[in-house]
């Protein structure tokens, strides 16, 4: 059956059946086969589960989610568009520091933000602990104070770290509108930012909070701590809480049905991030310069995401720290330190190599239609980690099965018990990281190069070990470095995936501050804090480039 859909395949396509081709369409079909299987098993018969979580809970997780989704993108546009146009626009003082500080949110993820807060804005924490001194308030009754724990805490959390996404894309927009276009504006004393700025970054806008929403419902941790029924915590409660594995697949088509409109409307946007000029060069937009005023308004504007974002999180968890014996909690969790990175250092490099092979063969030995399947496959990112878990299960499950059968009993379970699930686990949803890292080398190669070293005598094999492999070596280290701390910060698929005895920083940063000991997974929270700042100095160099 598969030779014959490869052989069917390979003439669809009009290219020859070779050993490059084959395996590229068998490692992507492997890397599907998770997603596929959360699809048949939701066929499957719940045993009247479904009927009773339609009659219930699950119109409530579908409205909890688009509410969450409205609130974060709503927020997330404020904080990055208004901080994209403040540094674009204006030059006051601070702003090259402000133009990269502003992507420091990124560096954490959601779920150590809605801890540091829950720390910090409680009824015993710091901030009301101070206005109950300041004003002499007795008691909770004296004054009222948001709850942080609710679903307006989550839109704040998760807008405070994923506004990024906005503000990267909104910056290059607005850099790369021609200065001739805020000229006519002002000569005819319209507003820059509605007339001219708006208008022409909104695909730009659009294509970042679709990345932003994808990002809303993939969050677990957050959610989870906040008690907020989303579609993805239903997933988490059904699978194991209720132990049946099918229903938790049927609410998992229902995420699917919410990813799928967010990539068809991320590409949307993106089809339409293009631009015509009629003249042959243009002029560099000339930054403001603001009175003092203004400069107190622009660094406002910069300064509350920052602050939300980064600065009272990390402040927490640094003050959490100092508190306590840093040798003594750093010695308690090497060993979780080594596991996170051995399984982050391991997973990024496989990823990358595979992404490697399939870009590089998909490209110069392929034809269309194995290229379509190899970007198909690269879409696993956009899945939340709970649902890429239930497909790895099912999916391992099948091969343990057979297995077993071929070799004998005694290899049943191979896989299901061991660290290989976890890390299958990590290929499915991160491949699509190492994809787009090298496919944005690989299109900016001369699409002659290979012909080209093939003409001069050099085999296929040689060609891409002398010629191709070196001038991907940046696009290869780029994309490992955010491979890996994807993986040290992924919590979902961890937490449900892991053998017994198994722990990584994430896992036991969630365990204790689910608990409320949040100074004892202060440490480990900073340390994921740290390694986050990699891919945002990368992103901060990657932004200088459009000036």
């Amino acid at each position: 059956m598969v030779v014959t859909f490869l052989s069917n395949f390979a003439r669809a396509q009009r290219q020859p059946i070779d050993a490059w081709s084959v395996s590229v369409v068998i490692a992507c079909l492997v890397i599907l086969g998770p997603i596929v299987a959360v699809m048949l098993t939701a066929v499957g018969d719940s045993e009247g589960l479904w009927e009773h979580l339609y009659e219930t809970v699950l119109g409530r997780y579908i409205a909890n989610t688009l509410i969450l989704m409205i609130g974060v993108g709503l927020l997330a546009i404020g904080f990055g568009v208004s901080s994209a146009w403040v540094i674009n626009r204006y030059d006051f003082s601070g702003r090259r520091m402000l133009e990269w500080m502003l992507l420091l949110p990124a560096a954490i993820p959601a779920y150590l933000i809605a801890y540091t807060y829950t720390e910090f804005f409680e009824y015993a924490g710091p901030l009301q602990s101070a206005l109950r001194h300041l004003f002499n308030w007795q008691s909770r009754g004296d004054y009222w104070f948001p709850e942080i724990r609710s679903l307006g805490g989550a839109m704040l959390v998760m807008a405070s770290v994923l506004y990024p996404y906005i503000y990267m894309v909104t910056r290059i927009a607005f850099r790369l509108t021609p200065a001739s276009l805020f000229e006519i504006a002002l000569v005819h004393n319209q507003s820059q930012f509605w007339k001219v700025g708006l208008p022409l970054a909104r695909p730009a806008i659009m294509a970042g909070l679709a990345l932003v929403l994808m990002e809303v419902v993939s969050d677990f941790g957050t959610v989870e701590f906040f008690a907020i029924e989303t579609i993805t915590l239903g997933i988490f409660n059904v699978w194991l809480g209720m132990n049946n594995l099918v229903a938790a697949a049927q609410i998992s088509i229902v995420g699917f049905c919410f990813i799928l409109a967010l990539l068809g409307f991320e590409i949307y946007a993106r089809s339409r991030q293009q631009y015509v000029s009629g003249s042959r060069s243009q002029a560099a937009t000339v930054p403001l310069i603001p009175g003092m005023l203004g400069a107190l308004v622009c660094w406002i504007v910069c300064i509350i995401p920052l602050l939300f974002g980064f600065f009272i999180p990390v402040g927490v968890l640094i003050s959490l720290v100092a508190t306590n014996d840093f040798i003594a909690g750093f010695l308690a969790i090497r060993e979780i330190i080594v596991n996170t990175l051995i399984m982050a250092g391991a997973a990024a490099f496989v990823i990358m190599v595979l992404s490697f092979f399939i870009v590089v063969t998909a490209t110069f030995r392929c034809g269309s239609k194995t290229r379509r399947l190899a970007l198909f496959a690269s879409t696993g990112y956009a899945f939340p980690g709970t649902i890429v878990a239930i497909g790895v299960l099912i999916f391992t499950g099948q091969l343990d099965w057979v297995i077993s059968t071929l070799f004998g009993a005694q290899f049943q379970g191979v896989l299901v018990t061991s660290i290989m699930m976890l890390f299958f686990a990590y290929i499915v949803r991160f491949q699509a990281v190492g994809y787009g890292a090298m496919i944005s080398g690989v299109k900016r190669l001369p699409s002659n190069m290979m012909n080209a070293s093939r003409v001069l005598g050099r085999g296929y094999i040689e060609t891409i070990r002398r010629v191709i492999s070196p001038l991907l070596q940046s696009s290869f280290m780029a994309g490992m470095m955010l491979v890996f701390v994807d993986v040290m910060k992924e919590l979902p698929m961890t937490l449900l995936l892991r053998p017994f005895n198994f722990d990584t920083l994430a896992t036991y940063t969630y365990q204790f501050a689910k608990d409320e000991m949040l100074e004892v997974a202060a440490l480990p929270a900073l340390m994921i804090v740290l390694a986050g700042l990699l891919p945002v100095i990368f992103m901060s160099v990657m932004l200088r480039r459009y000036r």
